[in-house]
């Protein structure tokens, strides 16, 4: 399993933790990383990934909210929100392709949520990036000029 694939499980775990408690638990969440077995360049991704996804969360769920037919977004299932989250985080940073995301947050739901889960992963995250590289990339520059600017990632 690659550093960049265990840094997404954690801050998978860390975003479902805050979306279960709140925010105030933000402190709680980095010592679970910073606990962790992983080195620390891979906690440091984590923390970078779940601050990513939560740079300007309710434009994210805007876009989620877009691509998520029939279903509002505060009755998926925790996992598979935590999931879309951190991949449309991953899309507005833009140093990773659209298509590795989509594979990783698919890996991230087999491993973490429902039999059902990756199909529906694959679909939503599809027609995000579609959103974001096609008719309305408008949107994609304004979520990315709202976004701070990271470090490049080591992998």
């Amino acid at each position: 399993m690659s550093r960049r694939h265990r840094a997404r499980r954690l801050a998978l775990q860390g975003l479902c933790c805050l979306d279960a408690q709140g925010p105030s638990v933000a402190d709680l969440v980095d010592l679970f990383i910073q606990d962790s077995d992983e080195p620390p360049e891979t906690q440091a991704t984590a923390g970078k990934m779940i601050r990513q996804a939560l740079a300007d969360l309710d434009k994210c769920d805007q876009v989620l909210s877009r691509h998520t037919r029939d279903w509002d977004l505060d009755r998926l299932a925790m996992v598979d929100r935590s999931i879309l989250r951190l991949a449309v985080g991953e899309f507005v940073a833009g140093k990773t392709p659209f298509k590795v995301v989509i594979v990783e947050a698919i890996k991230l739901a087999r491993e973490f949520s429902t039999a059902e889960s990756p199909r529906f992963i694959n679909g939503v995250l599809d027609s995000v990036a579609k959103e974001l590289v096609g008719k309305d990339a408008e949107a994609h520059q304004e979520l990315q000029a709202e976004t701070p600017a990271d470090e490049t990632d080591k992998r």
